[in-house]
């Protein structure tokens, strides 16, 4: 990654905690004037995610490290432990959020004001594009725990229009309806609680090194054959690291090829593969006699 993308995304981790501080604040004072227990719990929720946001571009960063003498492979790994971290903590909002839920339809209260409407408003186009920009980032780097930061602010986008939902309901429908938002905030939370086990999962995937999309094993496979003297490829395995890969291969060449030569054409498809995909941080070529195939 190079220095001004790197900026980009520091600059993008500035926002997304500054935004949060912000709506934050909004939200826990409308909730409490306009007796919208709802937003104070998403305002809370805020909370959350500005220290959940903090220490998952801090891990995010810290992944990118280069290798050293203590982690020759890199710091990749990192990023999959913030991952699990970022997904966690959505679960735990989940459950937060519906706790409060239930505990509020369990008691009696007054509709919220209307205007916790329009603030709600706000915040879901606002937390909407933050999410979409995390998406983003996280698709050009294939983060995951950047993509369990973009479904944090989804997350909340989504809890914010079950309140707002469930305070038009309260509002428009009178006396009997005073807890609509509650009900619609306990509904959105199933949403965030399945998003939080696919993050956890997908970065579990990654931390246990499992093999990554079969069109990247097969474009992988694809460039290794290209190379001059290369008979065939035997086996690929790719693996992910952060926002890096790590493969390896068994190549075919011909048998009474020297160990000069085959030394040669190892050096040749690593850098071919490396110079097409520059998330391939490193390739193990072992070599193989085309007449003579061996297992791993």
């Amino acid at each position: 990654m190079n220095r001004e993308s790197s900026n980009e995304l520091i600059g993008l981790g500035i926002l997304t905690v500054g935004t949060n501080l912000i709506l934050m604040i909004i939200k826990i004072t409308t909730g409490i004037l306009g007796n919208s227990y709802a937003l104070i719990a998403d305002g809370i929720e805020s909370a959350s995610d500005i220290i959940s946001s903090l220490i998952t571009w801090a891990g995010f960063h810290l992944s990118l490290k280069p290798p050293d003498k203590e982690h020759p492979y890199g710091h990749g790994k990192i990023e999959s432990l913030t991952g699990i971290f970022s997904g966690a903590s959505i679960i735990a909002a989940a459950i937060f959020i519906a706790y409060n839920s239930i505990k509020e339809i369990l008691t009696p209260n007054q509709p919220p004001d209307w205007f916790t409407l329009p603030v709600l408003i706000l915040v879901i186009i606002t937390k909407e594009i933050l999410s979409r920009k995390v998406l983003h980032a996280s698709s050009e780097t294939g983060s995951q725990a950047l993509k369990g930061d973009a479904w944090h602010h989804r997350s909340d986008a989504i809890t914010s229009a079950a309140a707002a939902f469930g305070i038009s309901i309260a509002i428009f429908g009178g006396k009997g309806y005073e807890m609509a938002d509650d009900w619609a905030a306990l509904v959105a939370c199933v949403v965030i609680l399945i998003n939080g086990i696919v993050i956890i999962k997908g970065s579990l995937h990654d931390v246990i090194d499992g093999s990554v999309d079969q069109e990247i094993i097969m474009a992988v496979t694809k460039l290794a054959t290209e190379v001059d003297d290369v008979v065939d490829v035997e086996k690929v395995r790719v693996r992910k690291s952060g926002i890096g890969l790590f493969a390896d291969m068994h190549v075919r060449v011909e048998p009474n090829m020297t160990v000069f030569e085959g030394h040669a054409v190892s050096h040749a498809v690593k850098e071919r593969i490396m110079s097409n995909d520059r998330r391939i941080r490193d390739v193990i070529v072992h070599l193989e006699p085309a007449q003579n195939i061996r297992q791993f």
